[in-house]
């Protein structure tokens, strides 16, 4: 028992020295660091930006170098007017060591435009990657500010249900006392009692929540919580109205430009596939070394320097299909990036209707948690001169007990609401001085 006492002390004490984030930004730059989805979105827009490179090494020549030794037997015409000599029989036939080389050297000069509409179409598809990258810091950033408040908000609750719970005890030893004095009841005890066991309830369950938002802490940050500041509150830093809101989103938000860059990528895309039906123009230059070819001895050397012009006639209508192909992706990335668009005003209009139904929330469970405070202290006087019963006690009591937890709950769910505004406008991150990725700045022309 002792070696386990001490090996979760130990376990305790390491996992409380990797709690590392004390303040919001620091949680949040954690996250944006660390977090392996992100990590993910950072991968993939990275491996897009190599695509680049694939497509440019069109522009720039290709040299091959062939090489190859071994033995030839050949009858042929040339080979059967002899009949006798090296390598020959009376029937032709002859057999020879064969040895080839060659080096090769190819330009493009032009291929109907598609290499650089290919490098335009692989940077479009970098910027769409690198804008969810910017997105997804937004989406992360915002999923660590709930974490991070909702440990505050059950440090909370917590609290009050431990105060809540002393009331009872309180209130317990008072009728205790009452009833070995001849005063009370012995019901009134039980009433009591009661009444302290549910307190306590409250207070298992309330620091069940606590361990569960610390565990979730842990997923989202990666690390468990140590002593969290309590965050400001960004109301000076919100728009003004739904409209500004709205307007604010639709003009920065990255998702959009994702999806603008996709419809780049589809219009590049379909001017590629226009390459086909157009003559291709290369430089080719090469030389070669050849010995004992067809069985006649000797070496065979070329070296050439030509301009080469192919064009394709008929294909089987494959081309004309590709173009049509690509003519509907410009269609769909155009239909993506309208409905992305209605999701970003979506996002934007829900998040303002929620933070201002908190707010009337919030004030209103402010004023029922004051006026509970009020009634506990005057019941509390008029039990004590006998003008209010036990009961009457203990139910206001639990009234100012559920209204302190409504109102710390609206507090915190209105500045969650307050934050939520900012990820939907793309603007939590900057708001928190959270340093984005490199992987989520586009490419500069």
């Amino acid at each position: 028992m002792k070696l386990k006492i001490g090996f979760v002390a130990v376990l305790a004490a390491l996992l409380s020295s990797q709690a590392g984030a004390e303040s919001l930004h620091e949680a949040v730059q954690k996250t944006i660091k660390e977090n392996p989805d992100l990590q993910s979105f950072k991968d993939d827009r990275l491996a897009t930006e190599e695509q680049i490179g694939q497509a440019r090494a069109a522009f720039f020549p290709t040299i091959d170098l062939q090489g190859g030794y071994g033995f030839e037997q050949s009858d042929n015409p040339t080979t059967r007017t002899r009949i006798s000599g090296y390598g020959s029989n009376k029937l032709g036939t002859v057999t020879y060591d064969r040895a080839e080389s060659s080096i090769q050297l190819r330009q493009m000069l032009f291929d109907g435009l598609a290499t650089p509409n290919e490098v335009h179409r692989t940077k479009a598809a970098t910027n769409a990657k690198a804008y969810l990258v910017y997105s997804q810091s937004e989406y992360r950033a915002l999923e660590a500010v709930q974490a991070y408040l909702e440990v505050l908000k059950s440090e909370e609750l917590a609290r009050i249900a431990q105060e809540n719970l002393n009331a009872h005890l309180s209130s317990n030893d008072q009728i205790t006392m009452r009833s070995q004095q001849g005063v009370g009841k012995r019901a009134d005890i039980d009433q009591s009692t009661a009444r302290v066991s549910r307190a306590e309830s409250n207070l298992r369950n309330a620091e069940g929540n606590l361990k569960d938002a610390q565990t979730h802490y842990l997923k989202v940050i990666g690390a468990l919580p140590g002593k969290l500041e309590m965050p400001q509150h960004p109301n000076g830093k919100l728009p003004k109205n739904i409209d500004e809101a709205v307007e604010l989103a639709v003009a920065n938000h990255p998702q959009l430009k994702s999806a603008n860059a996709d419809i780049d990528e589809a219009h590049y895309q379909h001017e590629t596939a226009k390459a086909p039906f157009m003559p291709r123009v290369d430089f080719e230059s090469g030389t070669t070394y050849n010995n004992n070819l067809d069985g006649i001895p000797g070496k065979n050397e070329d070296v050439t320097a030509m301009v080469r012009v192919r064009y394709n006639l008929l294909n089987g209508g494959k081309d004309l299909a590709r173009r049509k192909q690509t003519a509907h992706q410009i269609a769909q990335a155009k239909d993506i990036r309208d409905n992305t668009y209605r999701q970003v005003v979506q996002n934007m209009r829900e998040s303002w209707v929620a933070y201002i139904t908190r707010q009337s929330q919030l004030e209103l469970n402010k004023q029922y948690w004051e006026h509970s405070i009020k009634a506990k202290e005057a019941y509390q006087q008029q039990f004590n001169i006998g003008q209010r019963t036990l009961l009457d006690l203990l139910d206001t009591t639990n009234e100012m007990f559920t209204a302190e937890s409504n109102y710390v709950n609206s507090q915190y769910e209105e500045l969650l609401a307050a934050y939520r505004i900012l990820a939907a406008g793309a603007h939590l991150n900057s708001y928190l001085g959270v340093a984005l990725p490199e992987e989520s700045k586009p490419l500069q022309d």
